[in-house]
């Protein structure tokens, strides 16, 4: 056998990819690495007991050319006599539709038609072509993203009631180039693929380029790196949801963590532990980053007996005594607990409007903004006004009865319990939002854009 159907039929047998009965589908774009993928397995269908088919999808974006590809792959498989599922999806008009960029449409309509095709095709296996390569690009995007793994890409996964598998996770691009060239494997160029405008492009053209300059065995060594990550992971979280087990009320959409005993639960399993309830909740989609972790935690270490973080999607995260709710925002439920803002978030608060802290250089048009001192104290507090706040104005000697100020301001009473006050972390009030501000406006780097609802 070749030695790189051996490397790839190895990798398989160690990470237990296959069983003797399966029907893998080849996820198939008509590219390079899909098309040595989809030859590889079907060349060895009988040595490994499986049975191979292939899946293509058209995501409209480069006209006739696009529609090509599938034409090629459907003529490939029909040579071959290889059962194949071919379907177009329109992702720019996916993109429209939910407003959102074009690459993660496409990544919608793209794992949707894997789903179905497998049930037609009746497989239990969808093969990808990821390589090395791209697991190199893969963690250091995720590294570069600050998200919240840094494990790359997984050779398994659950996926449609059966698995996802990478059989090229152990070889590089270079090997699949010289495989295809050996045996003589008929494949399509995407140009996309040259352009320097798609992330990992960059990362590919750039970063990878220069990693395999240093040491043309980089990507084996990620590789390796990545999977120890996974391994490491899957410890770490197991240990992490055993331990807050009896700390924890699970309901549909929600879950409630008592603080005190959740905080002499070690630091790296306290990560693991709002990791898996935030995945939780958000049904297994990346909604978050480590940057929301990390200022659940601290929150959660805030001496404050109340707080709340609004994250991505409606949910929020409150700390009421010594309770940690994770739940959904409802329509009639009122905005009136405190928001904590830590550096580069944006929060919204329904009748009030939209809060970002920011480097900025700049105040936006039509915003109203307040410049931070260098030594504020993060994380800066969005609340409804409260007795006794008081305020030290510009241009005045002592502090002012907020109270006072919105009587002297013509603010009308109807609309004084709606106005946001903004205190740093020991309480001080900063700004009144639309009203005044406070002798604490300084000249540092972060700003605080305020945009009325």
């Amino acid at each position: 056998m070749h030695f790189f159907e051996e490397n790839v039929k190895q990798f398989m047998e160690k990470k237990r990819m296959v069983e003797w009965g399966d029907h893998v589908a080849v996820a198939v774009s008509g590219g390079i690495d899909s098309m040595a993928l989809l030859s590889l397995l079907h060349k060895q269908r009988t040595r490994l007991g499986i049975s191979v088919s292939a899946i293509h999808v058209d995501h409209m974006l480069r006209g006739c050319e696009s529609y090509e590809d599938l034409r090629f792959v459907e003529s490939f498989c029909r040579e071959r006599d290889i059962s194949f599922f071919g379907r177009r999806a329109d992702a720019q008009h996916e993109a429209d539709v939910s407003r959102i960029g074009i690459q993660k449409a496409a990544r919608h309509v793209r794992y949707a038609l894997f789903e179905q095709g497998m049930d037609e095709l009746g497989a239990n296996k969808l093969a990808m072509a990821h390589h090395a390569d791209d697991q190199v690009e893969t963690v250091l995007m995720q590294l570069t993203r600050g998200g919240h793994t840094q494990t790359g890409m997984p050779a398994i996964r659950s996926f449609a009631g059966g698995q996802l598998i990478r059989p090229f996770l152990a070889v590089t691009k270079e090997d699949i180039g010289a495989y295809t060239f050996e045996n003589s494997i008929a494949y399509r160029e995407d140009p996309s693929n040259k352009k320097d405008t798609y992330t990992r492009n960059r990362f590919r053209h750039q970063v990878l380029a220069f990693l395999k300059k240093e040491n043309p065995k980089a990507s084996f060594h990620i590789q390796h790196f990545a999977e120890g990550r996974q391994e490491d992971e899957c410890l770490l979280r197991a240990m992490a949801e055993e331990q807050i087990k009896n700390m924890t009320i699970w309901k549909q959409e929600s879950v409630s963590l008592q603080i005190k005993p959740f905080q002499e639960v070690p630091l790296p399993l306290q990560k693991r532990a709002i990791h898996l309830i935030l995945n939780y909740l958000y049904h297994g989609k990346t909604a978050f980053s480590f940057l929301h972790i990390q200022h659940i935690l601290q929150l959660l270490q805030t001496t404050a007996p109340s707080g709340r973080l609004n994250l991505p999607s409606c949910l929020s995260v409150r700390k009421i005594n010594e309770q940690c709710v994770f739940a959904y925002e409802t329509d009639d439920e009122p905005d009136c607990d405190p928001n904590l803002l830590f550096v580069e978030d944006r929060l919204y608060r329904r009748g009030v409007g939209t809060f970002t802290l920011t480097n900025n250089s700049g105040c936006p048009d039509g915003a109203d903004c307040f410049r931070l001192n260098p030594d504020t104290p993060i994380p800066i507090c969005i609340r409804m006004r409260q007795d006794g706040d008081r305020i030290q104005l510009k241009g005045m000697n002592g502090s002012k009865k907020l109270a006072r100020l919105l009587i002297d301001e013509k603010v009308p009473l109807a609309y004084r319990g709606h106005i946001p006050v903004v205190t740093d972390a020991n309480g001080t009030i900063l700004w009144i939002p639309g009203i005044r501000k406070s002798i604490h406006e300084g000249d540092g780097p972060l700003l605080l854009i305020y945009e009325k609802e």
